[in-house]
C-alpha cells in the first residue's frame, strides 16, 4: 500500500488521517501500527506539554482496558496504575459523612493520571506519526471519498480516510452531522490545593469526595502526594456562568464561595484557598441517540462522536474503546474499508447510546433533588 506521495511543497496525500491526537486518536494510530498500518496524527496543539490533561481517569476493565490490550500496551499501562486512589466518600454541605468507601485496590477500575497515560501512548508510536502544530481550518469533500485539511500553518493533506478524534468541538463531525453540543446546565470551576491544610484532607480523605445537595456540590480528589484537585458544581446558566470575572481570579472564587454560604469551613476553603487559578468547565453533551448515515471516508471516535457529561467515567474508557475496535476493523478488512466502517459505526452507537443514557441518569442522582442520598445510592449499589 502507498503510504505517502508528495505532491507539491505544502500538499502531501495520507491515506489514514487521525484528527486530534487524544487518547481515542492516539490509541487507533497504535493498533494501525501494531497491524504493520500506517497513519498520521494531526494535532492542534504544538507539543504534548502545551498544557495539563486533567486529573485522574478510572480504566474500566470492559472497554478502556481491553483498548489498552488490543493495542499491546496493557502491562505498560499497569505500571501507571496509582493503588489506594479509588476511595470514594460522600459528605452533606455539614461535612457529615454518609459513604465512606475505602479503596478496593481491585483492577477492575484502576486510577491512572490522563497525563502519564496519554505520554504512553504517544511514546508508542514512531515519532513521525504525530505532526504537532496542524490545527484544521477548513475541509473539503473530493471524489472518490477523499478529503482535503487545510491547516493554520498553511500547510494541506488529501486523505483517503479520514478520523475525527478532535473532540467536544470537532471540525471533522460537521461532515457527517449537524448535531452540535449543547449545554448540560452544569458548570465545574476546577479549583487546586499543593498543600492542603489538615482540616480540607481529612475531610477528603484518601481518595475522591464528593459534597453534594440539590444544584450544587463540591468535588474533590487528594492524590497520595498531598495536592487537592477540586471541582466546585453549580447548576447555573451560562449566562450567569459568564458574569463571574476570572481575570481577577481570587474575587471570582469568592464570588463563588458566596453560593456555598452555610456549608462547612473545611468544604468551602476548596474554593476560597485554591492555589492556582480556576479553569471553567462548562459541561457539554450531544444528544443521546444520535446516528449518522455513512459516508465515504470519514468516520468519528470518542468525544467528536458520542460527547456526554462525565457522571459515569465513560467519556476517556470509551475513547480508548473506540479507536482500538476502529483500528482492529480496518486491520482485519483493508481492502474494504467502507465495510470496516459500516461494521464499526453500528456497534458505536449501539454501546454509545447505553453510556450516554447512564451518564445522563448519574448526573440527576448527582444534583437532583434527592441529593445527596441519591449520590449514596449510586455509590453504595442501591
Amino acid at each position: 500500500m502507498k503510504k505517502f506521495q508528495i505532491l507539491s511543497k505544502s500538499l502531501i496525500h495520507s491515506q489514514i488521517s487521525i484528527v486530534g491526537a487524544g487518547l481515542g486518536g492516539l490509541t487507533l494510530a497504535r493498533v494501525l501500527h501494531v497491524n504493520g498500518i500506517k497513519s498520521t496524527v494531526y494535532e492542534a496543539e504544538k507539543s504534548s506539554t502545551t498544557r495539563t490533561q486533567g486529573g485522574l481517569l478510572d480504566i474500566h476493565e470492559y472497554n478502556g482496558q481491553l483498548g489498552l490490550k488490543t493495542a499491546g500496551l496493557y502491562e505498560k499501562f499497569r505500571q501507571l496504575i496509582l493503588p489506594g486512589e479509588d476511595a470514594k466518600r460522600v459528605v452533606d454541605r455539614f461535612a457529615k459523612i454518609l459513604l465512606d468507601k475505602p479503596s478496593l485496590n481491585s483492577t477492575a477500575n484502576p486510577e491512572v493520571d490522563r497525563g502519564e497515560l496519554r505520554q504512553l501512548l504517544i511514546e508508542s508510536l514512531p515519532a513521525d506519526v504525530i505532526k504537532w502544530g496542524h490545527k484544521v481550518t477548513d475541509i473539503t469533500r473530493l471524489e472518490a471519498g477523499q478529503h482535503q485539511l487545510e491547516f493554520t500553518n498553511g500547510s494541506s493533506v488529501i486523505s483517503d480516510l479520514l478520523i475525527g478524534a478532535d473532540g467536544a468541538w470537532s471540525t471533522v463531525r460537521p461532515l457527517l452531522s449537524s448535531a452540535k453540543p449543547t449545554y448540560s446546565g452544569t458548570t465545574f470551576i476546577e479549583t487546586n490545593l499543593f498543600d492542603s491544610n489538615i482540616a480540607s484532607a481529612e475531610a477528603i480523605g484518601s481518595g475522591t469526595l464528593m459534597a453534594v445537595e440539590p444544584g450544587k456540590g463540591i468535588l474533590a480528589h487528594r492524590y497520595a502526594n498531598g495536592n487537592v484537585r477540586s471541582y466546585i458544581a453549580l447548576n447555573k446558566s451560562e449566562e450567569w456562568i459568564n458574569t463571574i470575572d476570572f481575570n481577577g481570579p481570587w474575587m471570582g472564587l469568592k464570588r463563588l464561595a458566596e453560593e456555598f454560604v452555610g456549608w462547612a469551613p473545611q468544604l468551602r476553603s476548596l474554593i476560597t484557598e485554591s492555589e492556582s487559578e480556576p479553569v471553567v468547565r462548562k459541561i457539554f453533551a450531544l444528544p443521546i441517540n444520535r446516528q449518522w448515515k455513512r459516508m465515504p471516508g470519514v468516520t468519528l471516535l470518542g468525544d467528536a462522536a458520542h460527547l456526554m457529561s462525565p457522571f459515569a467515567g465513560e467519556g476517556a474508557n470509551l475513547a480508548i474503546y473506540d479507536g482500538a475496535e476502529l483500528g482492529k476493523a480496518i486491520s482485519a478488512n483493508p481492502s474494504d474499508i467502507e465495510s470496516a466502517l459500516g461494521e464499526y459505526e453500528r456497534a458505536l452507537f449501539i454501546r454509545s447510546q447505553a453510556a450516554a443514557e447512564q451518564t445522563f441518569r448519574n448526573h440527576q442522582q448527582f444534583f437532583g433533588p434527592g441529593a445527596p442520598k441519591s449520590v449514596v445510592a449510586l455509590f453504595s449499589g442501591r
